[in-house]
């Protein structure tokens, strides 16, 4: 290993100390606020939190993903209660499973963090019906979030019966557990304006309630400026540095810092630029903030129904610091927690005074903590988009890069910059691996499925027949995502509207967000909806005989929406008109109002299809390219413990099981916009979900996460529904781990943070390259590429510039090769000068195995 250990001042290190004294605490007993900070046990704190959705993941994942954030630096974790979830049929409860509430609260207290408890129980979340269970839809005169008696009713019930769980365990602070602070209500003040007047006495009146439950931890509101005291309401979005708490006596908190973006079906990939996210953490921390909280830090997998939206896919990563599948997404986790580690050195001089701000032009800002006893800690901004500049503070000259803040704990030195990132970069890889296969007669290899064909129309006895197009949702309380609508029109040949040659048309209309058309048994059109627009309008060509003709329509949900004012009131399904007409325009035969016959769900679905047991499984000649086809194979588990997906490539739409377990909705079949992507996003200048996306013209998904806990050595069962036609033979399983790992860090780079914690004398602190692999059973196998001067590229394609010494190969290859982790001097002392004047740095590919 090739490192210079430096120290810094006698006063930082005592900062430092203090620091890690403080954030050794694991129980608090008194948790209150003041105008500058949350006060824990009598201690001002600066905090770092994140948001991890138990439900996203599983009890397996959840002591990794806590540990990975306490290691990047987290001291929070923030979590959303959901109540369909946890209340699926009134006052019958669930608690088990990826549902064990308390036991995902237990196990972040007993890491170390503190837990942030986002009751609601509306939570949005691109969760299906934004948290709301459907029986509460059928209550005699009830209104959603609102001055309404029936709702407040059901609101305060379902919250005090969470409260009161956590109560029963012991898990506020108040009683030496992790819970910090709780939320009610949810981002009511984006949408509260369309409520009217009954919206401030409804939000007047959630504030006494959550407060008369007595946890003895404050209470927030996100996005609710008129929040009564002693709520604190709190700022959501992609920057909150300009944000003011209404109360001269609450802190400024931020609940939500969007890491990324949720992504949809049919729609491109959105990312954001860990320079530009680190970027967002300083300058709120710079102006005062101190709690910002990650959403998401991981963001897991929309297992089942969950996904809201409509349309909202089944993955849910959000380029969050730690992956879908758990694994630790670099630089963007391992910069972050340099910027963590760079906001604790100051935490001392901020939590003890307010901020001044000294002028030192236009697009720049210096921010100084300074108290009466000599603590010192600035931060110094650059708000320009294009050019870096020079300043000159406390006497001493800095480079800030365009759109940056530096951080000096002591008002003197740098130890961070946000857009130089010294943290490695990861190229994580998916490995194929193939269906369990087996030989058949003849040698040849042959995959072993089984299969069903859906009955096309009503096929179950529980269908019923009322005149008229009715609403999806009303009658399918969301238990299963189809309806059937069938009816049948008696054809004499003498209709209006086939004369004339002119071709028949049947015309639906729906509100969505999918529909299949059959005609006399036969697929006659598949139409589905939009992330922007889920309604169907639909021109059929109708080919009648005459006599009796069948009309089967498969109406079916994606998701149910989520967020805006009365989103509960938006409707799905075919509500017609449905017509028959000409296709010259002639008379018409309104379908609308005869009678029609319904029926909710599949008969694969009363079958228990998903749970792989059925004994109505036919192994004949397999149909492929089939709609409404159930498939259902066996296949062993990927050795290793390595996360697992499954690469549905080559099928259409539909839904899928491992061992009765749902993994969600699947869709490669819809693919995203092909223009208005970027690989290389530039990180300067405001960030909004457009502006960075990646994917263009390739479906959005065609890995599904199935958790390693669902599977076992062998023997696994694969249930699929598939919808519009796929061939489930190239469905392939993969795991997934880190490739390439990379870091690229220039002589101008700040040390790293870890720096200022050392034991030397004071002497210049240098840029130092970092490598780890990210497994502790893992050691630096090789070094793919190292290069000293001006290299060229990202990591997986770096090239050698015209400066360059042949030095760095050998020098890394000695430093790091066999080691799991690795720290390199960035500078002439280490590699040489291969060209003078010239401003260098150090790139380096390595691989872990």
């Amino acid at each position: 290993m090739i490192t210079m250990k430096k120290k810094i001042s006698i006063s930082l290190m005592v900062v430092y100390l203090g620091i890690v004294a403080t954030t050794s605490v694991v129980v608090a007993s008194n948790v209150t606020y003041d105008h500058r900070a949350i006060v824990i046990d009598g201690k001002r704190r600066v905090l770092v939190s994140g948001s991890i959705h138990y439900p996203r993941s599983t009890p397996e994942m959840w002591p990794d993903l806590i540990q990975k954030s306490k290691d990047g630096g987290l001291d929070i974790i923030e979590t959303y209660v959901f109540w369909n979830s946890h209340e699926p049929l009134r006052a019958q409860y669930d608690f088990s499973g990826r549902k064990d509430l308390v036991k995902f609260v237990k196990l972040v207290g007993e890491a170390g963090l503190y837990v942030h408890l986002r009751i609601g129980p509306y939570v949005c979340a691109e969760w299906n019906y934004g948290g709301f269970p459907l029986w509460l839809h059928f209550i005699p005169g009830i209104k959603f979030r609102t001055d309404n008696e029936p709702f407040k009713d059901e609101m305060q019930r379902f919250t005090t019966y969470i409260v009161d769980l956590m109560k029963k365990n012991d898990l506020y602070a108040s009683q030496g557990g992790p819970i910090i602070l709780s939320q009610i209500e949810n981002e009511y003040g984006n949408i509260d304006v369309a409520y009217g007047s009954a919206a401030k006495s409804y939000i007047k009146w959630a504030a006494n309630m959550a407060v008369s439950l007595d946890t003895g931890v404050p209470w927030v509101m996100c996005q609710q400026a008129d929040a009564p005291a002693p709520i604190i309401n709190t700022c959501n979005g992609f920057y909150c540095d300009q944000f003011t708490p209404t109360s001269n006596n609450s802190p400024k908190l931020w609940t939500e810092n969007w890491s990324g973006w949720f992504t949809s079906f049919g729609g491109n990939i959105p990312y954001r630029p860990v320079e530009d996210l680190a970027f967002a953490v300083a300058r709120f921390y710079q102006r005062g903030g101190t709690m910002q909280n990650y959403y998401m830090y991981h963001g897991g997998t929309n297992f089942d129904r969950t996904s809201g939206g409509p349309f909202i896919s089944t993955t849910y990563d959000y380029d969050a610091p730690i992956d879908e599948y758990g694994i630790i997404r670099q630089p963007k986790w391992g910069h972050l927690k340099d910027v963590h580690k760079a906001i604790k050195l100051c935490e001392a001089a901020m939590v003890a005074t307010d901020p001044t701000y000294p002028s030192l032009g236009p697009n720049l800002e210096a921010t100084v903590y300074k108290t009466e006893s000599g603590l010192c800690s600035a931060f110094l901004a650059n708000l320009g988009t294009n050019a870096d500049a020079t300043v000159k503070f406390n006497g001493n000259s800095y480079q800030l890069p365009a759109w940056s803040v530096s951080i000096l704990p002591d008002c003197k030195n740098v130890v961070l910059n946000t857009a130089k990132i010294n943290s490695m970069a990861m190229l994580p890889k998916f490995i194929p691996h193939s269906l369990k296969y087996n030989l058949d007669s003849s040698g040849e290899i042959q995959q072993t499925w089984g299969w069903f064909r859906e009955p096309i129309g009503i096929s179950k006895t529980q269908a019923f027949v009322k005149p008229g197009l009715l609403e999806q949702i009303n009658i399918t309380a969301d238990k299963s995502d189809y309806l059937w609508y069938s009816s049948s029109i008696i054809i004499k040949g003498n209709e209006p509207f086939l004369q004339n040659g002119s071709q028949t048309v049947l015309h639906v209309e729906s509100l969505g967000h999918g529909l299949h058309a059959f005609i006399n048994g036969k697929l006659a059109a598949t139409r589905f909806g939009t992330a922007g627009n889920s309604k169907i309008s639909v021109d059929i060509p109708a080919i009648l005989n005459t006599g009796k003709n069948k009309v089967d329509l498969l109406s079916l949900t994606v998701g149910l929406a989520n967020y805006g004012a009365f989103f509960d009131l938006a409707g799905a399904g075919v509500t017609g008109p449905a017509l028959l007409r000409s296709s010259n325009g002639g008379l018409t035969l309104d379908l609308s109002s005869q009678p029609w016959t319904y029926q909710v769900g599949l008969k694969g679905e009363d079958l228990d299809l998903a749970s792989g047991s059925s004994s109505v499984w036919d192994s004949s000649v397999f149909p492929k390219n089939q709609p409404l086809t159930w498939y259902k194979t066996s296949f062993d588990a990927p050795d290793g413990n390595d996360p697992v997906g499954l690469e549905f490539t080559g099928m259409g739409k539909g839904e899928a099981w491992v061992n009765g377990q749902s993994i969600g909705r699947y869709w490669p079949a819809f693919s995203s916009p092909s223009s208005g992507c970027s690989d290389n996003c530039d990180y300067r200048g405001p960030y909004n979900e457009k502006k960075c996306r990646k994917n263009c013209g390739k479906p959005p998904q065609t890995l599904y996460h199935v958790p390693r806990s669902w599977v076992k050595p062998s023997g696994n069962i694969l249930v699929v529904f598939e919808e519009i036609g796929g061939d489930p033979t190239k469905i392939s399983l993969a795991t997934k781990k880190v490739g390439s790992m990379c870091s690229h860090v220039s002589e101008t780079h700040p040390a790293p943070v870890d720096m200022w914690n050392t034991d030397e004398t004071d002497k210049k602190l240098e840029p130092m390259l970092l490598l780890e692999c990210p497994s502790p059973d893992e050691v630096i196998s090789s070094i793919k590429f190292a290069s000293f001067g001006t290299p060229q590229g990202s990591c997986g394609s770096y090239t050698h510039g015209k400066c360059r010494t042949f030095r760095a190969l050998p020098l890394v290859r000695k430093a790091c090769v066999g080691a799991r982790s690795c720290k390199i001097g960035v500078s002439i002392d280490t590699f040489g000068d291969p060209c003078t004047g010239v401003k260098k740095s150090l790139a380096v590919e390595a691989i872990c195995g």
